[in-house]
């Protein structure tokens, strides 16, 4: 048995302290039906919550699997060295004041690496968390109150949050959860290294993290290859979206990619969709439990109500979902189920003709269903009041399954009105239970998700100060070193400017060097003629110019950037580039490094995407040229990786038959 395991199936616990939370460790264990041995560890009690108290681990009959430590920081740190030397599988340590206090007191990082030191290669939870409820194994070792339930097979959900925690174990969506874990600090044992070792137990049908900050991304990447190659699905309650963006922003990209990018980027990386609210999260998993991954994100949608059919399909209009038309089959089908006075069409108004004849909603429902929808699902709300006349939708429902095999959900529009006994029964029949229909999209949405192919290592991020930014000229000839492709250009000053172009064919560019912003100071002039030259670059009053030629001939600009984000690694940023930039946010995010593939199916993303194509007639951009761009910065990037914090080219000049990169910035750290 690992560790891990041995602490998350326990036969025996150690609860050390004689406060509340102690003596409610113990109560909740044994009101859950924890069979095993509980110990008590106190110096001076006889007894805790009617179990015998030990006076010291010491005298313990034997090291326990774990122990919830649940005294001061300062004592706990003693507790666990003791622990660790008798050969305890783990603990949970309870107490608060380490790293997450360190605003408030510096001694908090030192006593959480001293806690980590006396640990040794003993498992510790935490601390600042509440510890673990095992649905599996009827053993709680938690300080309060829960509501799980015994299951012989469900989700596991780990959090950060111990309140958080509390709150979804309370859930009444008829959720089956065989695990609530917390982390709390993660001082030791992280969150993915919990996940990992939750994979190894078949009766684990999903798993959702409830993350905060990510920590080792090696570690989260071997926690997606193992879920991978195990075919359970992981999904993310990711917090971060209100993150601001990063305070030095002195190009686009770093605007652009600010707070959130890098996360979003790294979960779909490792293939874990992402869930935005807590009712989400929890009706994913629920949809995962009962039916794994969606075979596509096709969704037939069946109410007695147009206005339901409606609103279903509004719902679902700004996410990746669709609604396939009804084959000549399924309308012939359903025809012969509602007879001539119901208008076919996904989704589905029924009418109310049929309500009550279970055998006739049986056969309305079942015509519904085709392997182009990847789930059917009947929109249905229970009466508070008497729902006994609904009797005839659930029935309906579990017969669906019984007959195709195929998913099929019932839906609430509103979670309240999908009794608790009615989920459980609809799900006891293979029948997903959606308590609202906001959550029941999201779910789809998330679950539809194809697994992610297996990529690269994330390349890992430096700390170096970067405090040196790049004229524009030296941050083009290093990017050109790597195979960009860039104008034919010279540096000349103001007075030198008018023979400085006589080498380079006209029209030029003319920026004044040394601003980071150039537009914004009128520093950038276009279509300049040689004999205008040197009007202009007097006119710009830089000290130095840039005269470069002219790029001609685009059909579409984009933005290529790379940010270093200290938590996720490179940000690959691609997007509508030019002066309009952040107005347009049309952005995708990658993590470097990103192969060529992954790169043109991001490009494909874009909401410009159809200029790269050829819009209306006008030719295409030349796609290989842009893949070969990027693929140079990331080279770049790569190689100057200890270094480097931000490159941009924008705009990327795209041509029938060459992408141009007509302004870059680097900024790095002095060498």
């Amino acid at each position: 048995m690992s560790s891990l395991s041995r602490v998350l199936h326990p036969t025996s616990i150690a609860v050390i302290g004689g406060g509340a939370w102690c003596t409610s460790v113990i109560e909740q264990a044994r009101k859950f039906g924890f069979q095993g041995d509980i110990w008590p560890v106190h110096p001076k009690a006889g007894s805790i919550a009617s179990e015998t108290a030990f006076a010291s681990l010491e005298d313990l009959p034997a090291a326990p699997d774990v122990a919830f430590v649940g005294i001061n920081r300062h004592a706990t740190i003693d507790a666990v060295a003791a622990l660790s030397a008798m050969g305890a599988g783990g603990a949970v340590c309870f107490a608060s004041g380490f790293t997450e206090a360190r605003a408030e007191d510096g001694e908090g990082a030192d006593l959480q690496a001293r806690l980590v030191q006396a640990a040794g290669d003993m498992p510790i939870l935490g601390p600042n968390c509440y510890g673990f409820v095992n649905g599996l194994a009827r053993a709680a070792v938690w300080p309060d109150q829960h509501g799980m339930r015994p299951v012989d097979r469900g989700v596991a959900i780990l959090t950060q949050s111990s309140n958080i925690a509390i709150n979804m174990t309370m859930q009444r969506r008829a959720l089956p959860l065989a695990f609530m874990l917390t982390s709390g600090n993660q001082a030791q044992t992280h969150q993915a290294d919990i996940a990992s070792a939750l994979l190894d137990d078949d009766r684990i049908t999903a798993i959702g993290v409830h993350i905060e900050g990510f920590g080792d991304l090696r570690k989260w990447e071997a926690l997606a290859k193992k879920a991978r190659d195990r075919d359970v699905p992981i999904i993310a309650l990711k917090m971060g979206r209100s993150a601001h963006a990063q305070a030095a922003t002195i190009s686009h990209t770093a605007s652009l990619a600010g707070g959130d990018a890098g996360a979003q980027a790294f979960l779909d990386r490792l293939g874990i969709a992402r869930l935005d609210d807590i009712p989400s999260f929890l009706e994913c998993l629920k949809l995962l439990h009962v039916t794994g991954r969606l075979d596509g994100n096709g969704l037939g949608s069946i109410s007695c109500s147009g206005g339901e059919a409606s609103l279903a399909a509004d719902m679902a209009e700004e996410r990746d979902v669709h609604f396939p038309p009804l084959s000549q089959k399924q309308k012939d089908n359903l025809r012969e189920a509602l007879g001539p006075m119901v208008a076919l069409a996904n989704p589905l108004d029924y009418h109310t003709y049929i309500w009550r004849d279970t055998e006739a909603m049986t056969r309305a429902w079942s015509a519904m269903m085709s392997p182009e929808q990847a789930l059917t699902m009947a929109i249905v709300d229970y009466p508070h009041t008497d729902a006994t006349d609904w009797g005839c939708a659930t029935q309906a429902a579990l017969n669906c399954v019984a007959l195709t095999g195929r998913p099929f959900a019932v839906t609430a529009t509103l979670p309240e009105l999908l009794p608790e006994d009615v989920a459980l029964r609809l799900m006891g029949g293979g029948v997903v239970p959606f308590a609202g229909l906001h959550e029941a999209l999201a779910s789809i949405e998330a679950a539809s998700r194809p697994k992610a192919p297996e990529a690269e290592p994330v390349l890992l991020p430096s700390d170096t100060d970067a405090d040196e930014v790049l004229t524009e000229a030296e941050a083009k000839q290093a990017l050109a070193d790597f195979g960009v492709r860039v104008p034919q250009s010279v540096v000349a000053s103001a007075a030198m400017a008018d023979g400085a172009s006589a080498n380079l064919t006209g029209p030029f560019a003319v920026k004044g060097v040394g601003l980071a912003h150039k537009s914004e100071h009128a520093a950038v002039r276009l279509d300049v003629h040689a004999d205008a030259v040197a009007k202009v670059a007097a006119d710009i009053g830089t000290d130095e110019v840039l005269i470069e030629e002219m790029a001609e001939g685009g059909v579409a600009e984009l933005l290529v950037g790379v940010t270093r984000d200290a938590a996720h690694g490179f940000v690959l940023t691609l997007g509508a580039g030019g002066v309009l930039t952040e107005i347009l946010r049309d952005t995708v995010w990658l993590l470097i490094p990103s192969s060529r593939d992954v790169v043109q199916d991001a490009l494909g993303r874009l909401k410009c995407a159809p200029l790269l194509e050829g819009y209306r007639g006008k030719p295409a951009a030349q796609m290989e040229a842009i893949l070969d761009t990027v693929e140079a910065v990331q080279a770049y990037v790569i190689a100057n990786a200890s270094h480097v914090s931000e490159v941009e080219i924008n705009p990327l000049i795209c041509t029938p038959d060459r992408a141009v990169a007509v302004d870059a910035l680097i900024r790095k750290a002095s060498s």
